[in-house]
C-alpha cells in the first residue's frame, strides 16, 4: 500500500482499523501491544477528533505505519521559503 493523504480522524480511523485487521490483530490485542486501553482504539478507529497525538503516534508505530508530513509548496522543511526569504 502507498501512502495516503489523511484529511480528517475519521479518515485515519479508517486506515487504523483497515491495518489492523490487515495484520490481524484483534481492537484488545492491538491495544496490549500498544499500551493504551481498549476504549482508545475503539474511540480512535471511529474517527473520534480528540483523541491524544501521543497515543495515536503509539499506535501507528505498533502497526508499522510511520508518518511523514510535508510542508505546503514554496516552504521547506526547516520553515523557510525556498526563495531564501525567512
Amino acid at each position: 500500500m502507498g501512502a495516503l493523504q489523511i484529511h480528517s480522524s475519521e479518515e485515519l480511523g479508517a486506515f487504523i482499523r483497515r491495518t489492523r485487521k490487515a495484520l490481524g490483530l484483534r481492537q484488545g490485542e492491538l491495544a496490549g501491544v500498544a499500551n493504551v486501553g481498549l476504549r482508545f482504539i475503539v474511540e480512535l478507529e471511529r474517527g473520534k477528533s480528540s483523541v491524544q497525538l501521543g497515543k495515536v503516534l503509539q499506535v501507528l508505530a505498533t502497526l508499522g505505519c510511520p508518518v511523514a508530513v510535508a510542508p505546503p509548496p514554496g516552504i521547506t522543511a526547516d520553515g523557510s521559503s525556498e526563495a531564501g526569504e525567512a
